[in-house]
Order: structure tokens, then C-alpha cells, then sequence
């Protein structure tokens, strides 16, 4: 695992963005073709719009993968995943395959066995993707399941979850954040070749902290990122400000 800070947000996203396009666009040099899962939520704002705004990347030679959805909410909805994912990448850079998770599908275990066969069959190049308020990764709150070989599951939200959602604008009360989702496996993203990790904001100093300072537990998911060969977590001096490891 490699850190990188920035001081700004704007320069860890455009940092993070830069290092994205490149294994990108190494892997379809290589492969002709690059798949990739990508992780949605304010953090990753910036992120997005610096990638989407590189011309550099054939987006007809990739296939996109979506990191977690929640459960019963429609599309429309403004804290929609898929609605999220649409206006901020799919809609501006087309990429050549889209594997969305249905969040409104009565059956969710058979929506995660339809994107399990799918993802199943490719090689995932880079995995585009943020630390939650609790340490979580994707939407596998503490305590994350690291053994489940099942590349998507069906999770249960936890409550310091839930309330970052209201924090961040997306409802307007606990009560209707849905307590279940649809969320990529740890084990599953850990198989990406390369991890792009975007942590902005001081408010995710905690967890930062407890994830890449602490002990690779459950408890601090994202702390499994530590043991990852090809990962690089960007910060900016908000994020970082608890970290020993980092100068001030």
C-alpha cells in the first residue's frame, strides 16, 4: 500500500485521476481492453470529474462494474447509486460495457447471483474506490466479512453508516436511509489488480487513522488495503491530519 496527500482536495482528486488513467490506459495497450469497479458518494466527486475529463482513455474498450447499491430505492431517487453513477461517468464517457446493480429488485440474492456469474468471468484491472466515516469499504460495515469468496452480497447497514448518508446530503433523515444494500465483497475487490483509493476531508481523519495506522481487523474494514500489493490511498492535509506516519 502506497499513501500519497496532496494539501488540497482538488489536488488529491486530479493526483488520484492521473494515476487512474494510467492503468487504464496500460491495460488496454496490453490487453485491448480494461475493466474496472468504481465507488460513488461525495468523496468521490472530484475524483470522477477530473477522470471523466481525460481524453486520453478509449472508454469503448472498458467495462465498468457498480461497487454497492441500496436496497429499495428507484433510480430516480437522488441518493441512487446507478443515478449517481449515470450523470457523473456513464453518461459523459460511455464506456463500452455498464454491469449496474439493481437496487429495486425483489429478489436481491438473485441480483447478486446474476452480477457474481458476470464479474466472475473478468479479470478486474483497477478498482476505484473510498473509506467510509466507520473504515468501511464499499458498503461492508464493521464487522466486514474477509472470508466470503462471493464476489456480491447482501449487507445490513449499519447505523454510523446510515447517518453519513444524511450528513452528506443524500436524505433527509435516519429513518429513511434503507438498512440493507447490495455491496461488493472484500475479498472480491481485493482481486483487482490495482486499488485507486480517494479519501478527502477531514472528517474521515478517524478512519484513515484506524485503517491504514491500525491493525488489519473486521473492525476497521478498509484496513484490509494494507495487505494489498498494488494500492495507493490519496489524501489531503484534512483526511491525513491524524496520521503519525505522515509529516504535518
Amino acid at each position: 500500500m502506497n499513501i500519497f496527500k496532496a494539501i488540497t482536495k482538488q489536488e488529491t482528486s486530479e493526483a488520484a485521476a492521473h494515476t487512474a488513467s494510467t492503468i487504464l490506459r496500460e491495460a488496454i495497450t496490453a490487453h485491448g481492453h480494461a475493466s474496472f469497479i468504481v465507488a460513488t458518494g461525495a468523496s468521490q466527486f472530484d475524483f470522477l470529474a477530473a477522470l471523466t475529463a481525460d481524453t486520453a482513455i478509449d472508454w469503448d474498450k472498458t467495462t465498468m462494474f457498480h461497487l454497492d447499491e441500496y436496497i429499495g430505492i428507484p433510480e430516480t431517487h437522488p441518493a441512487s447509486f446507478r443515478k449517481y453513477l449515470r450523470e457523473r461517468l456513464v453518461d459523459i464517457v460511455q464506456p463500452g460495457t455498464v454491469h449496474f446493480l439493481n437496487g429495486e429488485t425483489d429478489t436481491p440474492q438473485a441480483e447478486c447471483a446474476r452480477l457474481n456469474h458476470i464479474i466472475s468471468q473478468h479479470q478486474i484491472d483497477v478498482a476505484f474506490v473510498g473509506i467510509g466515516e466507520n473504515g468501511h469499504l464499499a458498503f461492508n460495515d464493521p464487522p466486514a466479512d474477509f472470508e466470503t469468496d462471493a464476489p456480491y452480497i447482501l449487507v445490513e447497514l449499519d447505523e454510523a453508516c446510515r447517518l453519513q448518508q444524511v450528513g452528506e446530503g443524500w436524505f433527509a433523515g435516519l429513518d429513511d436511509v434503507p438498512t440493507q444494500a447490495i455491496s461488493m465483497s472484500i475479498r472480491q475487490i481485493m482481486k483487482a489488480k490495482a486499488i485507486v483509493c480517494t479519501v478527502p476531508d477531514e472528517r474521515k481523519a478517524e478512519a484513515v487513522r484506524n485503517c491504514l495506522e491500525g491493525e488489519v481487523t473486521p473492525m476497521h474494514p478498509a484496513s484490509i488495503l494494507q495487505t494489498h500489493p498494488a494500492c495507493t490511498v490519496f489524501l489531503d492535509a484534512g483526511s491525513a491530519s491524524l496520521l503519525a506516519l505522515l509529516p504535518k
